[in-house]
């Protein structure tokens, strides 16, 4: 594809089109790379502005998962050596949002462990998110499994505006990655979360053994749920899980995926999530090529990014 053509289709976005998924796949393929790019970054620029949105978040239970996903740590099928503990007592979860409002992050969530949260845990949960709103005014998202309706509403009553549910990968890829939930699993939850009201945050890994092709069909998923916010994930291979060998992308092949997600996605927030020590040397670059939105601080079971580091890159970069 032509730096011509992709011109084309950025001002078919930016005009309120939309692009195929063949449209997509040519994107992927143009050997003008850097047009691409820009391109995505203008589109970034028309619809989502110049700010980075921060978010944080906090393993609030970790480790024995029951399902089977290959790229995991916290599965109790793998032998990693992650941490295990319960939902973490009240005052750590307040300390913790309280901290990162301290530091301007404008979103918190408590993530935990396991297939979903039972009833009697997502209650303790909410009794931590209206402590959190009690006390400060980040705003509360929540990552806890395929929970069911009776229980997302009750989060959402706590104050908890977001559910973030990764989709993972692409539809056909998704049972060769895990066999003790489906895909359709997945798209359950993120109705049920926005049938009560909240806004999903919903993404996937990338550098696991899917095609070009198949990260488009992700992109196209996520465009038809809806989502407001697409974490990007770059695989961590972890020890003890079967996707330990997995070899990393290469950095042209993780910026042309962002750039064509946001041909995909112009007006969602494209999030620095998992991976983000594997792409350091890129980050910069990928700031340019569509992304506008991170999580900050530590990760689940490895390290993030401090806070104010990121912020100091973002204001270096006129996007704070």
């Amino acid at each position: 594809m032509s730096a011509e053509y992709i011109e084309v289709l950025k001002q078919r976005i930016i005009g309120g089109g939309e692009i195929t998924p063949a449209e997509a796949l040519a994107l992927a393929a143009t050997p003008d790379t850097e047009a691409l790019y820009a391109a995505a970054d203008q589109i970034r620029a028309h619809f989502m502005g110049n700010a980075v949105d921060m978010c944080s978040i906090l393993n609030a239970r970790s480790g024995r998962c029951s399902e089977d996903c290959k790229w995991c740590s916290q599965s109790r099928h793998f032998k990693t050596g992650v941490p295990e503990y319960p939902l973490v007592a009240e005052a750590e979860g307040v300390e913790a949002a309280l901290g990162n409002h301290a530091h301007g992050v404008g979103r918190f969530s408590l993530v935990t462990s396991g297939r979903l949260m039972k009833p009697k845990q997502v209650d303790q949960a909410c009794t931590i998110y209206r402590a959190i709103r009690q006390q400060c005014s980040i705003r509360l998202c929540a990552s806890m499994g395929l929970v069911k309706r009776a229980e997302l509403q009750k989060l959402w009553d706590a104050g908890v505006e977001r559910y973030h549910c990764n989709i993972e990968t692409a539809p056909s890829h998704f049972a060769s990655l895990c066999s003790t939930h489906s895909f359709e699993d997945k798209v359950r939850t993120i109705r049920d979360a926005q049938a009560v009201g909240m806004a999903v945050c919903s993404g996937g890994i990338f550098g696991m053994g899917e095609s070009m092709e198949q990260r488009i069909e992700m992109a196209f998923s996520l465009r038809e749920l809806g989502v407001d916010s697409i974490p990007i994930n770059i695989l961590n291979p972890i020890e003890g899980t079967p996707l330990q060998d997995q070899p990393r992308l290469s950095d042209v092949e993780i910026l042309v995926t962002i750039a064509v997600f946001r041909f995909v996605n112009p007006r969602v927030h494209l999030r620095f999530a998992g991976g983000r020590s594997l792409i350091a040397s890129i980050q910069e670059k990928a700031l340019a090529a569509g992304v506008n939105a991170a999580i900050v601080g530590d990760y689940l079971t490895t390290l993030g990014a401090g806070v104010e580091q990121d912020k100091a890159m973002f204001a270096r970069l006129g996007r704070l």
